[in-house]
């Protein structure tokens, strides 16, 4: 892992400037890796399934903030809800609604990201502008006491086209600068995040202040 967290400190670097979280995104990595980056200093981790996500917290310090950053059930909500930092891939008012319940019974308010649709591709989840609309109204009314809204989360196209990147992480910018102007009782809505290994230098030029890494940090998955 040497080499991982000289790349590491060198990444920290570049968003040190432009004051954006990274979140380590550590999805089938082993523990150890984990720890070598937690004692280099980073404390956001991402998963993606949740019976991972629950295994490594149960192993790891408990000063790290897991985000969930995977397509997430419902029925599985209930098994992170007690601890999970932020959930980054809320695609659903009935999803929001369930995250909420959870986190009454855990008497704890939960943060959230709402996923947007942005890419050009059938295999990415997301809302479109219209379902956007109709949680953030929703959300706005305060029927909603256990989750908190926290911004807005959405993945590129996977293409070497940059062009085509730069127009949908600018189309995600435009519509979180309409949200927050619109919805101004949502005092929270401060995340823009967009930006994984192969895009997030030109997610940061289109305004993203979270960004998504994990190849880079941990090397390329199976």
């Amino acid at each position: 892992m040497a080499a991982a967290i000289e790349v590491y400190q060198q990444i920290l670097q570049e968003l040190n400037v432009t004051n954006t979280t990274l979140i380590a995104v550590s999805k089938t990595k082993p523990v150890e890796d984990i720890v070598a980056l937690y004692n280099a200093g980073q404390r956001d981790f991402g998963e993606n399934y949740v019976q991972e996500l629950i295994d490594k917290a149960a192993l790891l310090p408990t000063d790290i903030q897991w985000h969930f950053i995977g397509h997430l059930q419902k029925n599985k909500v209930k098994y992170i809800a007690p601890f999970v930092y932020l959930i980054h891939g809320v695609d659903s008012l009935s999803l929001l609604a369930e995250i909420n319940k959870q986190g009454l019974k855990c008497n704890r308010v939960i943060d959230c990201l709402l996923q947007v649709y942005i890419a050009k591709e059938e295999t990415k989840f997301g809302l479109n502008a219209e379902e956007l609309t109709e949680i953030l109204s929703t959300v706005q009314s305060g029927i909603f006491s256990n989750i908190r809204l926290k911004g807005l989360m959405g993945m590129a196209s996977f293409t070497e086209n940059q062009s085509q990147i730069k127009s949908e992480f600018q189309y995600l910018k435009h519509l979180f600068e309409s949200c927050k102007k619109k919805y101004q009782k949502l005092s929270d809505f401060t995340i823009l995040s967009m930006g994984m290994s192969s895009d997030y230098k030109i997610a940061i030029a289109c305004g993203s202040n979270m960004v998504r890494i994990g190849s880079l940090l941990f090397g390329s998955r199976s």
